[in-house]
């Protein structure tokens, strides 16, 4: 039996999200249809509100519905500081760590020549022109370790470090409670690489 237009265009809708294949779209589309009608309203008024006042920091590119979000213009956040990162995601992580206190730039992306994302596409400009303010010392790339993170990395250090900037990329390493027996061999030859002087 056919499904009515309306559905499959909502199953063909579904299908954007990432990992949700079409059988998982369906099953989504029949749960909300069936079973949670109310939430399929707040799910699209959600997304309603979302899509008409969410856009991008004009200082940091990371989702704000103010021009310039709350992280920016906060006077206890170190304006030397400004760490590039790849996600709105990622940036949530680097405040959980509670261990960074600087700005934040977030590339919406990552370098993938096989995907058409060059330099303009991650906002490169966006990113030279918040570096070079006159303000910001240090760059820290805090890109995936990833081949296609290391290979953004390296071209924004390459990029800025004739600027004057001191450029510092996050270390790789045994993870805290790890235990060596467990850990991968490119990561354990890597925090070997990464040692530094004991401190007890």
């Amino acid at each position: 039996m056919d499904s009515p237009n309306r559905l499959e265009a909502l199953i063909d809708a579904l299908r954007c999200l990432p990992g949700v294949g079409p059988k998982t779209a369906q099953r989504m589309a029949f749960h909300l249809m069936q079973r949670d009608r109310a939430g399929a309203g707040r799910l699209a008024e959600a997304l309603s509100e979302a899509l008409s006042f969410v856009r991008h920091c004009e200082q940091c590119n990371n989702f704000s519905e103010t021009a310039v979000c709350g992280l920016c213009a906060s006077r206890n956040r170190d304006p030397r500081l400004l760490c590039v990162i790849e996600t709105p995601a990622d940036l949530l992580m680097m405040e959980q760590t509670q261990a960074y206190h600087g700005q934040y730039f977030v590339l919406m992306g990552r370098l993938s020549p096989l995907e058409g994302i060059g330099l303009q596409e991650i906002g490169i400009q966006q990113l030279q022109a918040r570096a070079l303010d006159g303000v910001t010392e240090e760059v820290i790339l805090a890109t995936n370790f990833t081949a296609e993170g290391e290979a953004t990395a390296h071209a924004i250090g390459e990029l800025l470090r004739p600027r004057g900037l001191k450029i510092t990329r996050i270390a790789r390493g045994v993870p805290v409670g790890g235990e060596l027996e467990y850990v991968d061999a490119g990561t354990l030859a890597q925090a070997l690489l990464e040692r530094r002087p004991a401190i007890f």
